[in-house]
């Protein structure tokens, strides 16, 4: 049996160190694990006879420390928003000491105006601070990594300052001030701390959205206790209590209503901008705003089992997923620092051998060392995830981690379910056929009347006209009659109203005329369904019902052909309905009649022939269809099956939404290959810049610092992507 744990690790600055946890936790038999350095945590799957304690043991060996979440709810998103810190003394305290004593430094020896006797033992005075205190991070991690013979990028931080700083000491000591290079080591420190504390507020921007929906659910609720209105903490109430919610108020648990009606704001859940009105016995989610109207609410699901704290564990969740890119960029990280360590000898071997001065020679190296820290190719892939997911989540998508967005760019077919994807699974009357000299309202009446009484689908819509005309006329039915799969009978008026199927209209002694048995015929070959009504031995009308598409069902059928996909629809119905659909919509090819077994043949079919395949969907029925694909998207509406067979969930039940969850797939995925080719071509370039000795340690300092930043502020533009 394997279980799972969400582990906080401590002490990760880079990539390398990624690379040493995750293989120390990775080399505990039977455990598959993945950390993340963007949220500091490890996500662990493991055998049930392991110790927790084994696991954190196993980190411990590393130099890291790992240790339980004070609690399993949200603690990703507390994560993405902490400020780096070592002890006590936050990071951005080091950074002002650094600046503050740093700025005098190199203008007092960049500036030789500025020069006096003994200026430096100044130089010296200032710079200690900058590289003990100040620097302390770095090398406080290079020394619990060096014990357990690991090298990290920030033994190249501190190999490069310790050689500035020693060989500046020297130079004072032999009396050879101008030789000194006190400054390199403040600012190569200052600099790297910059772009550290740079990193860790893009990071704190970068999980705002994630931090926002933890926000989202109020922590108290207005629960009728006796019938009086009691508040108490959220994580009292349980499943079955009433919970009253007043206009202005963010509904706390999901629920049904059984008391009120109201305009909802679900833009936080679904995306959806518009306010939906909801009555009693409608089902409402969590964190969800009354906007006007009083609700009183049956609690279904509370604490984590509200659908916004599951949407919250899947993307934290997700944000822990690795795509091969990352892991390529993971492992090139975890061997790139020896050779840059062997390189930076080389550079050091070579000038002097060509005859350069020792404090020469030493600089370059130095430079090297200080220019090529892969800090950028650590956070190329975590940082844009973290931001792509989040902005998903704010778009009421859940995209399912790294591998899912890595395979959006390959989709070439989109396979779409009709009912309860295309069309809203609701019937609706598409137009009515009277027979001539007929009163219109009285068909309304006295068929709706007995349409009202029935329990059948295609009746709701027809009692839904008459529920809008009853008030003009008295109505009473009397002796109501219902078979199943043929129709209904009752007395109205002193009629006898039989309304259900042509057949069952024939049996009951009522004619149709020529033209109205084509009028059927023609409206089932356009995929409608029609329902026949009469009395007085005539049929009275014909009512053509369909189920109803949803309203941006075309439009975003028409953004996903305009994104270069095929799509195709896919359906149980039989072929005319699907082709009436179909071309309603936009969709050119329909595969109709398709059972679940059908469906997933069909999916097979199609990846046999190369293709790559999304498929979109809501039912039991697509479930099997959903797993096989090579990106399945479910209805957060639909079936639990479908939504745990998919890789991305919908919480807006539109194929519009499919569209935008593709959209922001692809652009996530855009940005982390944009910072993985920035990543390695920053890499390849500068190395051979620094040991040709073209950049100084300082000015190395600075473009290795802005190579990170730049990363992460490419990452932050998924923040503000809006589906087109």
């Amino acid at each position: 049996m394997q279980n799972s744990v969400l582990l906080d690790i401590d002490g990760m600055t880079c990539a390398s160190c990624v690379s040493h946890v995750e293989k120390a936790l990775n080399d505990v038999p039977g455990v598959e694990a993945v950390v993340s350095l963007t949220t500091n945590s490890a996500k662990v799957n493991f055998p049930s006879d392991v110790p927790v304690e084994t696991l954190i043991a196993a980190v411990a060996k590393t130099g890291y420390s790992a240790s339980l979440p004070e609690q399993s709810a949200g603690m990703l998103s507390a994560r993405a928003g902490e400020t780096q810190q070592v002890g006590r003394v936050p990071i951005w305290a080091r950074l002002l000491v650094a600046i503050v004593l740093t700025v005098p430094l190199i203008a007092l020896a960049m500036v030789p105006a500025l020069q006096f006797t003994g200026w430096p033992w100044v130089a010296f005075a200032l710079a200690t601070p900058v590289v003990f205190f100040s620097g302390w991070p770095f090398h406080r991690a290079t020394v619990i990594n060096l014990r357990h013979w690991q090298l990290t990028m920030d033994t190249l931080i501190t190999l490069g300052t310790a050689a500035a700083y020693l060989w500046s000491i020297y130079a004072l000591i032999v009396n050879m001030p101008m030789d000194s290079y006190f400054e390199v080591a403040a600012g190569v420190t200052t600099f790297i701390l910059l772009g550290r504390w740079l990193e860790d507020r893009s990071k704190r921007s970068a999980g705002e959205a994630l931090r926002a929906l933890g926000k989202l659910a109020p922590t108290t609720a207005l629960v009728l206790v006796d019938d009086v209105e009691t508040q108490m903490p959220i994580g009292d109430v349980v499943v079955g209590a009433l919970v009253v919610v007043k206009p202005g108020e963010r509904i706390p648990v999901d629920g049904r209503i059984v008391d009120g009606r109201a305009a909802v704001d679900e833009s936080a859940v679904t995306g959806e901008s518009i306010p939906n009105e909801r009555v009693v016995g409608d089902l409402v989610t969590g964190a969800t705003l009354v906007r006007d109207g009083r609700l009183v609410i049956e609690a279904l699901g509370v604490g984590n089992d509200t659908r916004v704290a599951q949407l919250t564990a899947l993307v934290e969740e997700s944000q822990l997923h690795k795509s091969s890119l990352q892991r390529l960029a993971d492992r090139i990280s975890g061997v790139f620092v020896p050779i840059v360590v062997f390189i930076a000898l080389g550079t050091l071997v070579y000038w002097l051998v060509q005859g350069a001065t020792v404090e020469h020679a030493v600089m370059i190296a130095v430079a090297v060392l200080v220019i090529a820290c892969p800090c950028a190719l650590g956070l190329a892939t975590p940082v844009a995830l973290m931001v792509g997911t989040g902005r998903a989540a704010r778009l009421g998508i859940v995209i399912q981690g790294a591998p899912v967005i890595e395979r959006a760019r390959k989709i070439k077919t989109v396979l779409l379910d009709k009912t309860g994807t295309v069309t809203s699974g609701e019937m609706r009357i598409n137009k009515i056929l009277f027979a001539p000299g007929t009163q219109e309202l009285e068909v309304i009446t006295r068929i709706g009347a007995v349409e009202r009484l029935s329990e059948h689908p295609t009746a709701k819509p027809i009692a839904a006209e008459f529920e809008a005309k009853k008030l003009r006329i008295k109505v009473v039915v009397k002796d109501f009659t219902s078979v199943a799969g043929r129709g209904v009978k009752a007395t109205v008026g002193g009629e006898s109203v039989v309304v259900g199927t042509p057949e069952w209209i024939t049996e009951n002694g009522l004619e149709m005329s020529s033209v109205q048995l084509a009028e059927i015929l023609t409206a089932r070959q356009q995929g409608y369904t029609t329902v026949v009504g009469g009395w007085g031995g005539r049929t009275q009308a014909i009512f053509l019902i369909s189920d109803a598409l949803k309203p941006d069902s075309a439009q975003g059928v028409a953004r996903l052909k305009k994104m270069g996909l095929e799509t195709i629809l896919l359906t149980g119905d039989n072929e005319y309905v699907a082709m009436r659909v179909a071309e309603e919509i936009g969709v050119n090819r329909v595969v109709a009649g398709a059972s679940p077994e059908r469906k997933l043949e069909f999916v097979r079919q199609l990846q046999s022939e190369g293709k790559k395949v999304a498929m979109v969907g809501d039912g039991i029925n697509d479930a099997a269809a959903l797993a096989q694909s090579d990106m399945g998207l479910a209805m957060a509406s639909g079936a639990d099956l479908a939504i745990a067979a998919s890789d991305i969930t919908l919480m807006r039940s539109s194929v519009n939404a499919s569209a935008d969850a593709l959209g922001v797939a692809r652009k996530t995925l855009a940005i982390i290959r944009g910072n993985l080719f920035w990543a390695f071509a920053y890499n390849v370039a500068a190395i051979p810049l620094a040991a040709l000795g073209l950049a100084t340690p300082m000015l190395a300092g600075a473009a290795m610092a802005f190579s990170s930043v730049f990363v992460v502020l490419n990452s932050l533009r998924l923040r503000t992507y809006r589906p087109r």
